[in-house]
């Protein structure tokens, strides 16, 4: 009988698998980083418990474009400044990304507020524009020019928090209690360059970032990283605390209710 792909795989394909995920190479992207002081209160608000304030209302703004053989990604993320259990990180609140492989893996795995968007990012000469869309609308745009080289940063970790959960079969909350995510980021750096610009929130009902004005631009960076990641739960939170930030997630609160009509399938 000819393999039935939908078949179970056997236990030495499963671990092929891992392995060549394992092996696989440094991946370089070009990416913008913005990064500015917002209101506190706007910062303060979009944090579900347990992540608590800094004490500095920052958002940071990172637009990429990986150059993956015969598959380019554009990924980008909308942060704000975040603290749990004396570790500081980022608290995303949405990552578009341009296809759905780079989007599966990072919501059913990390948690990761991860949608299928628009990513561009675009150099001419020193001139410069980066960008995330959705839905026709490019809710986030860095635009300026390359100023100067900067000096190359040590290799760095970055924490992010995420929140991973799976919204209840009837629709009354959870079907098991939500886990907070930290999600370590180690970062080399191998080219780094100073922007002088601006950054331009545009308003939209399903990525609303301009909830979270630019009250003073810190900076904004050009460059080439490489990044690994490693992620671990580290508690169990509060369902009920969770539940009112639920809607951070969809486009339509009411989709974690969504299922097929009646007589579909």
């Amino acid at each position: 009988m000819a393999r039935v792909r939908y078949g179970a795989r056997d236990e030495a394909e499963t671990a092929a698998a891992r392995t060549a995920a394992s092996r696989l190479p440094d991946i370089w992207s070009t990416g913008v980083v913005a990064l500015w002081e917002s209101d506190p209160d706007a910062v303060a608000a979009v944090l579900p418990p347990p992540l608590k304030p800094t004490g500095r209302p920052l958002v940071r703004a990172a637009v990429s474009k990986v150059d993956l053989p015969g598959y380019p990604l554009g990924a980008g993320s909308v942060a704000v400044a975040a603290e749990h259990g004396g570790v500081r990180g980022w608290y995303p609140l949405v990552m578009p990304m341009t296809h759905e492989r780079a989007l599966t893996g990072g919501r059913e795995v990390f948690g990761e507020p991860k949608k299928l968007g628009e990513v561009e990012v675009e150099r001419a000469g020193p001139v410069v524009r980066a960008s995330l869309a959705r839905h026709g609308i490019a809710f986030v745009e860095v635009r300026g020019a390359v100023d100067g080289a900067l000096p190359l940063p040590e290799p760095t970790a970055r924490t992010d928090f995420y929140f991973k959960f799976l919204p209840a079969v009837d629709g009354s909350g959870f079907d098991s209690d939500p886990v907070l995510v930290h999600c370590v980021r180690n970062e080399k750096v191998r080219k780094l360059e100073s922007v002088t610009g601006d950054v331009v929130l545009r308003e939209s009902v399903y990525d609303p970032v301009a909830d979270l004005p630019v009250r003073a631009l810190v900076g904004i960076t050009i460059g080439e990283k490489t990044t690994g990641q490693r992620g671990r739960v580290v508690e169990r939170v509060d369902a009920r605390a969770l539940l009112p930030y639920v809607h951070q997630r969809y486009d339509d609160p009411a989709q974690i209710l969504d299922g097929p009509p009646e007589g579909s399938v």
